[in-house]
């Protein structure tokens, strides 16, 4: 008995390491994307992108639906929450969420995902710009199909 349980443990293996531990944890939709230079804050056009977001835990995945070869991975530094001012001002609520950075090629970016939205900050090294992207959450798709969403309707 227990030479099954081991071998059907030992089929199951690969299968777990080839998704390096990884699960999906959500699809999000961009909705903005803008740069700050100083105090000016200018929209940058864009289309309708899609991101599936994983992680092991230690590290958050992030790669364009539909191109699971362009990816971008984050270290995970704070799980215990988001602060985030309440709507209408008051005291300031943590709700569930995580924060992450990379470092790649002289540029830093920070990752802060919630269950409802994820926003990318750029820190680009040699400028004085910062790139903002915000996504929402948006509807799961299977693995493997490209969506066709649209944007939630701006208010």
């Amino acid at each position: 008995m227990m030479r099954w349980i081991a071998m059907a443990l030992m089929l199951a293996l690969p299968v777990m390491a080839a998704e390096d531990g990884f699960r999906h944890v959500g699809d999000f939709l961009l909705k903005s994307h803008f740069k700050l230079t100083g105090d000016k804050l200018t929209p940058i056009p864009m289309k309708t992108i899609a991101f599936r977001v994983y992680t092991d835990g230690v590290r958050i995945k992030v790669s364009a639906e539909g191109d699971d070869e362009s990816q971008s991975l984050f270290e995970i530094y704070r799980s215990d929450g988001i602060g985030r001012q309440r709507s209408g001002g008051g005291a300031l609520e943590v709700i569930p969420g995580l924060q992450a950075s990379s470092h790649t090629g002289g540029v830093m970016r920070h990752l802060r995902l919630t269950r409802e939205a994820m926003t990318i900050t750029t820190f680009p090294g040699v400028s004085d710009q910062t790139i903002v992207s915000h996504a929402v959450a948006a509807e799961p798709t299977p693995p493997g199909t490209v969506s066709n969403k649209k944007l939630p309707s701006s208010p």
